[in-house]
């Protein structure tokens, strides 16, 4: 399954995207696969930076991030981003059996996480018309409506990853493999 997408490196990707593939070598220690195949367009590629940076700032708890990024990643059956997120979850020591339980579609124990796996599954099912009924579960738990806008931002920024990876099959790198996903492996 070739789409003829091309994966770049820092020092052949178009003029504008190599500043950004640089500094991801920085922070990364290498330019993921999938930020080569966005850096064909370096707007794409500036527009999914600029979106983890966000997302990154947000106010859910860092294991929430993790689960709205696998679950997201999981919803739309991006391969490669279930692989890095699930290592990156996983170096950020969020609990193996969460990771787990969120690779395969399963619930998870933890209220609070699993009240964000099931509200970030609504958000991409439904493509945003989440019923109000899971809004309020996800309030009863503690989480606030900041929370609930800060899981669309996650999702929207996973979107962008997640469509890039299925038009360009992006290669796994070797840094995901251990995580290596198949959609078949979810089992809701």
């Amino acid at each position: 399954m070739m789409s003829g997408f091309r994966t770049y490196n820092e020092t052949d990707a178009p003029e504008a995207a190599r500043p950004m593939l640089e500094a991801a070598k920085k922070r990364m220690g290498f330019v993921t696969t999938l930020n080569g195949v966005m850096a064909e367009s370096p707007e794409l590629l500036a527009g999914y930076n600029a979106l983890a940076e966000q997302f990154g700032k947000s106010s859910l708890p860092l294991a929430a991030k993790q689960v709205v990024l696998i679950t997201a990643s999981v919803e739309n059956g991006c391969e490669y981003c279930v692989a890095a997120h699930s290592t990156l979850a996983l170096r950020a020591r969020v609990p193996t059996e969460v990771v787990e339980a969120l690779r395969t579609g399963r619930p998870i124990a933890d209220q609070a996480l699993e009240a964000v796996r099931r509200l970030t599954q609504a958000v991409v099912a439904q493509r945003g018309w989440v019923a109000e009924a899971e809004i309020e579960a996800f309030l009863a738990v503690g989480h606030t409506r900041r929370h609930v806008l800060d899981v669309v931002l996650g999702v929207g920024m996973k979107t962008l990853s997640n469509y890039t990876n299925h038009i360009a099959h992006t290669p796994l790198d070797p840094a995901w493999t251990d995580q290596q996903w198949r959609r078949e492996q979810a089992t809701a």
